[in-house]
């Protein structure tokens, strides 16, 4: 991996999100769009690109135990079994969000968040320090791209900055998710 490239590519990338901007990235899983998930303008953008009911919340990335737990009030001892066990990405909601923009957090006080564990997001998570949304690069209700040549024109022209496709290193396949209730009830919602 060309390490000049990649290093430009995450600093162009801080520069976007600290102002507020949508990126377009590459997650551990498929493309998604970025944005500072503690910043409500910016999250707002997110909707209005995807065309997405704001009804529908979004997934958030973090990086670390610490950096999780600033944005969960509780996280269940469930949560750390799963993430330790888990063999692919695996997305958890989790209740009672704190700290996050209030657009980013479902109506019922729930986040779902995936913790990053390498590659380019993990890396620009942890120079960020702060979390960020990973939302699919598409209008809603259209395909998900898995490859950026999949990525439409409308989306790649709407964003400050898009990551060069050669940092690519995802599954191209979307995250599990599963529903952690307060009293240690579990739903998988998508294997």
């Amino acid at each position: 991996m060309n390490k000049e490239l990649f290093n430009e590519n995450i600093k162009k990338s801080i520069d976007a999100l600290n102002n507020g901007e949508i990126i377009l990235y590459p997650t551990d899983t498929v493309w998604g769009l970025g944005c500072d998930a503690t910043n409500t303008k910016a999250v707002k953008k997110i909707f209005d690109l995807k065309k997405r009911n704001e009804a529908k919340s979004l997934i958030v990335i973090v990086s670390s135990d610490r950096m999780l737990q600033q944005f969960v009030e509780d996280v269940p001892e469930l949560a750390w079994d799963i993430m330790d066990l888990s063999n692919k990405p695996t997305t958890i909601i989790y209740p009672n969000a704190k700290n996050l923009a209030e657009n980013v957090v479902a109506h019922d006080g729930s986040i779902a968040i995936r913790m990053i564990k390498e590659g380019f997001c993990f890396h620009l998570l942890q120079q960020f320090k702060k979390p960020i949304v990973s939302t699919s690069a598409n209008i809603s209700g259209e395909h998900t791209p898995s490859y950026f040549h999949e990525i439409s024109n409308e989306i790649l022209s709407s964003v400050a900055f898009a990551v060069n496709k050669n940092l690519d290193n995802g599954t191209h396949k979307a995250s599990s998710l599963i529903k952690l209730g307060l009293n240690g009830e579990i739903q998988i919602l998508r294997k």
